[in-house]
């Protein structure tokens, strides 16, 4: 199955389709196309919505989509007594995956609506604009992607910022495109520093970015899981034998990047305004069908049939097979739906740093760059009070830290022991300070504490490393004055602990700007670390720190370091929500 829109995360492709599919991707180059604004490449008439029959619903095929079959009444068409058919609806479910061919449908008013990310559906805005009456309104999010998209490298590649001067194979129009925007940003690249080659396939066959992968002259791809995998040896580094890439490794997936890609669904301007009540009671069945969908999955033991009919139906519609119930529990694993909470949030929290302006305001930013888009066209949401969708719903769960924090002291120390705090740094930024310097203000450090709150809301599944380091220049007077070993000793620990001290402060004076903005930063998410005088910007010298030849080397000792860490392999570590 060909698959240009979404991820099949955690797909158990046929054996036998999987071996071929491999043989030929290894024979053939693949086929790489050029990027062209969608208005370029969709050419549909623009035409009222039909009127007739049931209002087609598009799927694409991932997690989130489940809870839309299952509010459905785990079938295709509205079954009666279904919670779409309590609140009065009438949808049949069409899956979807090309997007082009879902913006087709679109214009042309087969259906009102459109199922992509918002990096997808931010990629048409332009051409969905230029009629009024098409202009998407984004009303609903079901979920953000936590595990089934990834970025493979190969070997030299050790944080983002290695990716200057590389290769990257990634879909065109698909889900990866943000992801790929985002993890440059933040980086500090911009797209003149890669080459970018776009693919037409997502998985599956020559011309997808796994296929790419294998080419002497590309250096990572952005792929699903199963590929990922694939290529990696089973997660860990590609030894080169059956479907893996020599030295392949996952820098990243979105378990830790898993505030990056957002999935949502968006409506026609002129169907919402003729039928506002039907998409707020859509949003509503789908906040309904998502914790409905959560009770039937914790039930699975004590009701098999039901969690069997339901896994099954959504099989069928997303998969094309009943069976395929250990791909569609991948799908749902790899998806965080976000409920009411997550939606007040997304829409409505001025200060929430991943709310849709925010997020879409940031992908349009690179569309632009990259020619995608014009930057002109603003998404916007449709303004429904998603409170009053809650009514009856009995609330979100209670968020809970995502780490183990004594698990996560335990790691950064050994790392730490082995000067290895740079294993699986994704990136890493430093803050310098004044002289005998121990409070922290937001005044003077707003810019770095903003940026702090940003990569930890986006990369909530990496850890925060605040590492501090001392100045040297006491230790290195005292040495030059013949101060004996044991005076040597204390001046060491005394810059450690003050160190630790003030990482400790940066840290503590982060959340409580943070919870100033109205924002909860989880602590267990952050790991304090105090270098003292062991890793200055100036270099060591045989045994000892070297000293500063000027003012500006002296200062660049004096400085608190960020290190964004991911730790998806060490399962002690990270808890899924």
């Amino acid at each position: 199955m060909l698959v240009e829109g979404h991820p099949m995360n955690k797909l158990a492709f046929p054996a036998a389709l999987l071996v071929v599919a491999l043989a030929t991707t290894v024979a053939a180059a693949p086929r790489y196309i050029e990027l062209k604004p969608l208005a370029d490449v969709v050419d549909a008439p623009v035409a009222a919505v039909s009127a007739r029959g049931p209002v087609s619903l598009p799927l694409i095929t991932w997690g989130g989509d489940v809870a839309t079959v299952h509010g459905n009444g785990d079938a295709r068409a509205t079954r009666s007594g279904s919670i779409f058919d309590r609140h009065g609806l009438s949808f049949r479910l069409v899956r979807e995956d090309r997007f082009a061919a879902q913006v087709a449908n679109y214009l042309s008013g087969r259906t009102p609506y459109l199922r992509g990310t918002l990096g997808m559906i931010a990629s048409a805005a332009d051409v969905l604009s230029r009629d009024a009456r098409t202009k998407p309104v984004i009303f609903y999010q079901l979920t953000w992607s936590s595990g089934g998209d990834a970025l493979v490298v190969k070997s030299g590649i050790r944080g983002a910022a290695d990716l200057k001067g590389r290769t990257i194979a990634v879909q065109a129009y698909g889900p990866h495109v943000d992801y790929l925007v985002r993890v440059l940003a933040d980086a500090g690249l911009k797209f003149s520093d890669v080459q970018v080659k776009w693919l037409p396939d997502l998985t599956g066959t020559d011309d997808s970015p796994m296929a790419a992968l294998y080419q002497d002259d590309v250096d990572a791809a952005f792929v699903i899981i199963p590929d990922a995998l694939a290529l990696t040896s089973g997660g860990s580094v590609g030894t080169g034998a059956e479907d893996s890439v020599q030295g392949a490794r996952i820098l990243m997936s979105t378990k830790t990047a898993s505030r990056v890609i957002a999935d949502v669904y968006a409506v026609r301007a002129d169907y919402l305004a003729a039928n506002r009540a039907e998409v707020a009671q859509l949003g509503q069945g789908l906040l309904e069908a998502e914790q409905s969908l959560r009770q039937r999955v914790a039930a699975r033991e004590s009701d098999p049939d039901g969690y069997r009919a339901t896994m099954s139906s959504a099989a069928e519609l997303l998969l094309d097979s009943a069976e395929a119930l250990a791909d569609v529990e991948g799908l749902y694993a790899d998806s965080e739906f976000v409920g009411v909470a997550g939606n007040v949030r997304f829409f409505t929290d001025a200060n929430h740093p991943r709310r849709m302006s925010k997020v879409a305001a940031e992908i349009v930013a690179g569309f632009r760059e990259l020619g995608l888009a014009s930057g002109t066209t603003a998404l916007v949401d449709a303004g429904l009070d998603y409170r009053r969708l809650e009514a009856g719903l009995g609330g979100d769960a209670v968020e809970r830290p995502r780490f183990r924090e004594d698990e996560v002291a335990a790691l950064v120390t050994r790392r730490q022991q082995r000067n290895a705090l740079d294993e699986g740094a994704l990136f890493r930024f430093e803050v310098y300070f004044r002289p005998n310097q121990s409070s922290f203000s937001a005044d003077l450090y707003q810019g770095d504490f903003e940026r702090v709150v940003d990569l930890a809301a986006t990369y909530a599944g990496a850890i925060i490393t605040v590492e501090g380091h001392s100045d040297p220049m006491g230790y290195l007077r005292a040495k030059k004055n013949n101060q004996p070993n044991v005076v040597l000793g204390r001046i060491k620990q005394s810059a450690r602990n003050l160190s630790h001290g003030r990482a400790q402060t940066v840290r503590d004076a982060i959340i409580d700007f943070a919870a100033g903005q109205g924002v909860g930063l989880d602590a267990s998410q952050f790991a304090v670390v105090g270098h003292g005088i062991a890793q200055p910007n100036t270099g060591i010298c045989g045994a000892d720190p070297c000293a500063p030849k000027t003012e500006e080397e002296w200062r660049s000792n004096m400085r608190v370091e960020f290190r964004i860490i991911q730790v998806e392999a060490e399962s002690d570590v990270f808890q899924p929500l």
